[in-house]
């Protein structure tokens, strides 16, 4: 057999058949690792499908309705877009003890209840599973354990067990005899993932596989992994934090950007059916600095606090510091504080956060981290019953945003009677006969709209 030894990036996946320290495609240090291909003429047995596939007209193609299986976790359910797929394969990423283990073993206790489910764990032993199922309660006679490594014995043990679903916990540690690569390098994790994904479409296993991350948060291994899966969720939040986020960055089978709220406790992951009660819990009341912000997570209305405190600087450049919003982003805002509100900010330090670890990527978060900081610079704080959201634009505007009836409701029920919103479309909004819509065309008219006071921002000298 023909081999031939190619470098390939775990970036872009650019090729060649020398090392060469940066990668001249995506420009990324130390990325190219060594990968032996095989003669093309002699493909993997393994790889082969069992007979020939052949074209067939699209209205002939069979839609079972019934492909869908429970997990028993409502929030995993909803991330995943109504269920686990038969035969799909999806990746779970996340920090080291965020849970994502837990709540994995935690979905098998409720699907082995009807099936046989094969946990493969390449990373703990058995004693070390044994404990953590006790403890969440997943010790059934349908979830069989298997500490193995080599992808030939899980194939081999899936074989005899012929489980409906498959874990492999992780992928990283996961390695083929027919690669001469290390586990877990680019053309192992490659490799393995296909075997595993041409396995679950053959034999409608539904798979799961468990991803690290490297330093700067994105899934470890090569960027074809992404693209090769069905699925990607997320697991964010800190580990030593009450709340974890599951977010979908990726689902052929649902909406994307799905998010699902969990609560971690001794007896392991517990579903936050409630998590816009859960986030503003504990919100101070006529303090400044603070207001609330809903934003919408897929099809998902959440409400969030998001927190500013602004203090004179002691350094010659004052400091900026966000956490759960963009930095540009919140360095943006702070700049048309500065230009169309006339708040003088370039002597404080501005500090921006969103309580209880939530991430907020949309524009609509935008009013509300300008009216936190407005509210701390001049110390009157939001009206408590006000909840705000609109994107803000260079020129001050607020601009409109989707999903704004959806917003509403879920603001009504939370219990605020009062809602700062933007102007541009407001019109064709239907509020609840108690509540009050504050349509605003600019981050002034906002400002006023907020504060308890309800009097004119006074321009800082």
């Amino acid at each position: 057999m023909k081999k031939k030894t190619v470098y390939v990036c775990s970036e872009c996946g650019y090729e060649t058949v020398k090392w060469l320290g940066k990668c001249p495609a995506c420009g990324q240090w130390g990325t190219l690792e060594e990968m032996t291909l095989r003669d093309e003429k002699q493909p993997l047995a393994s790889l082969q499908p069992k007979g020939a596939a052949r074209p067939v007209s699209v209205q002939d193609i069979d839609l079972n309705s019934d492909k869908r299986i429970s997990t028993g976790i409502g929030e995993l359910d909803r991330v995943l877009g109504g269920g686990l797929v038969v035969g799909s394969l999806a990746l779970v990423a996340g920090e080291p003890g965020i849970g994502k283990s837990t709540l994995l073993l935690q979905a098998c206790k409720n699907l082995a209840a009807g099936q046989t489910v094969l946990y493969v764990t390449g990373e703990e032993s058995l004693a070390q599973i044994k404990m953590r199922a006790a403890r969440i309660g997943a010790i059934c006679p349908n979830l069989m354990i298997l500490p193995e490594t080599d992808l030939e014995n899980i194939f081999a043990a899936a074989d005899k067990l012929e489980p409906q679903t498959l874990i492999i916990d992780s992928i990283q540690t996961v390695y083929s005899n027919t690669s001469q690569s290390m586990p877990g390098s680019v053309s192992q994790v490659r490799e393995s993932t296909l075997r595993l994904m041409q396995y679950a479409k053959q034999r409608e296993v539904s798979t799961f596989l468990v991803g690290h991350v490297n330093k700067d948060g994105g899934i470890a291994g090569p960027k074809v992994l992404e693209h090769m899966v069905d699925t990607v969720l997320y697991f964010e939040g800190e580990k030593y934090a009450a709340y974890r986020m599951l977010r979908a960055a990726k689902n052929r089978f649902g909406s994307t950007n799905e998010i699902g709220m969990f609560e971690m406790d001794q007896a392991g992951l517990q579903q936050v059916e409630n998590p816009s009660a859960a986030l503003i819990a504990g919100r101070p009341r006529d303090s400044t600095g603070s207001c609330i912000v809903c934003t919408l997570e897929g099809a998902r209305p959440l409400l969030a606090e998001v927190q500013a405190l602004v203090a004179k600087t002691g350094y010659g450049a004052a400091r900026r510091m966000a956490a759960g919003i963009d930095y540009n982003r919140a360095v943006l805002m702070l700049a048309i504080l500065e230009k169309r509100a006339g708040l003088i900010l370039s002597n404080y330090d501005s500090y921006i956060n969103v309580v209880g670890g939530l991430r907020i990527d949309e524009p609509a978060a935008d009013l509300a981290a300008a009216v936190a900081v407005a509210s701390s610079y001049l110390e009157q704080p939001v009206n408590h019953e006000t909840a705000l959201f609109g994107e803000i634009g260079l020129s001050g505007e607020i601009r409109a945003v989707s999903g704004a009836q959806q917003r509403l409701r879920e603001v009504y029920r939370l219990g605020f009677r009062r809602c700062i919103l933007p102007a541009a479309g407001s019109r064709d909004l239907e509020a609840p006969p108690d509540m009050e819509l504050i349509p605003v065309q600019d981050v002034r008219q906002a400002m006023k709209a907020a504060f308890s006071g309800g009097r004119e921002v006074e321009k800082s000298q």
